[in-house]
C-alpha cells in the first residue's frame, strides 16, 4: 500500500513527544547558532483560506493574543529554517499558519466559559468546524485540530505530529523562554517590534489561572497548577520585551 500523501503534506508525520529527543533529530548541530532573519523574509501564506482565517483570528482574539499568535508563526518558521528545514513545504507552512492563528481561540472570554472542555480541546473543535466550513482539505483541518488539542501536551513519552511539535516549540519559546538557541536574538527583536508583547506573560498567566479556577480538571493543570503560571510570569528571555 502506498503511503497517504496527506501525512507528510499536512504535518502528520510522527516525531518524539520528548523535546530532547525531538531536537536530537535536528539537522543543526547542538552548538550551531541560529541565523538572524527578519519577518520581511518570511511570507504569510496568501491563499484565500489563510487570509480568511487570519481575518477571523484578528476579529475574535484580544490584540495581546493575536500578537502572540503571529509571533508564534514567525518563531516557528525561524525554528523550521534552523532545525528542521526538510519539513518545510508550502502545504506544511500554510497548515502551520492556520494552527498558529487558531491555537488559542479557546481562550477568548466567550469561548472559555461556554464549555466545560479544556480550552485546547474546545479550540480544536472550533477550528475543525471553521476550517471544514471554509473548504479546507479534511486532512489539513484535522492536522490543525490535532496540533491545537495537543499544543500543551508536553511530556517525555510517546509521539506527536510534526505540526504539533513545531507549535509546541514556538509557544513554549514565547511563553516560557524555552530553547532560546533555536531563534536568534535579532529575530526575536524584529518579531516583537512588529507584534509587541504588551505584557503577554502576565496576560497569559492570568488566563491559565482563570481556566484552572473555572475548570479544576483543565488539561493545563498537568503542567503544574501553580508552577506553570509562575513559570510564564518568570519568562526571563522575553522579560525585556514585555512592557
Amino acid at each position: 500500500m502506498s503511503p497517504n500523501p496527506s501525512i507528510a503534506a499536512y504535518g502528520f508525520t510522527a516525531v518524539p513527544r520528548s523535546v530532547t529527543a525531538l531536537l536530537s533529530l535536528s539537522t543543526a548541530s547542538a552548538d550551531s547558532l541560529a541565523v538572524p532573519i527578519t519577518i520581511s523574509s518570511i511570507p504569510i501564506p496568501s491563499s484565500p483560506l489563510a487570509s480568511k482565517v487570519q481575518e477571523y483570528a484578528q476579529k475574535e482574539l484580544a490584540v495581546e493574543t493575536f500578537n502572540h499568535s503571529m509571533r508564534v508563526y514567525y518563531y516557528g518558521l525561524a525554528i523550521l529554517q534552523h532545525a528542521f528545514p526538510t519539513w518545510s513545504t508550502p502545504s506544511f507552512t500554510e497548515t502551520y499558519f492556520l494552527s498558529c492563528m487558531l491555537h488559542d481561540i479557546g481562550t477568548t472570554s466567550t469561548n472559555l466559559v461556554s464549555t466545560l472542555l479544556s480550552f485546547e480541546f474546545h479550540g480544536g473543535l472550533i477550528s475543525l468546524s471553521l476550517l471544514k466550513g471554509l473548504s479546507s482539505p479534511i486532512a489539513q483541518a484535522e492536522s490543525v485540530a490535532e496540533a491545537i488539542i495537543r499544543h500543551q501536551d508536553l511530556g517525555t513519552t510517546g509521539t506527536l505530529t510534526r505540526m504539533t511539535a513545531l507549535l509546541q516549540l514556538s509557544t513554549i519559546l514565547d511563553n516560557m523562554g524555552a530553547n532560546p538557541h533555536l531563534v536568534a536574538t535579532a529575530t526575536i527583536e524584529d518579531v516583537v517590534k512588529a507584534y509587541p508583547r504588551r505584557g503577554w506573560s502576565a496576560c497569559f498567566a492570568a488566563t491559565i489561572r482563570r481556566e484552572n479556577g473555572l475548570k479544576p480538571w483543565a488539561h493545563t493543570t498537568h503542567l503544574g497548577e501553580l508552577d506553570f503560571p509562575t513559570g510564564v510570569e518568570g519568562n526571563a528571555l522575553m522579560a525585556p520585551y514585555d512592557g
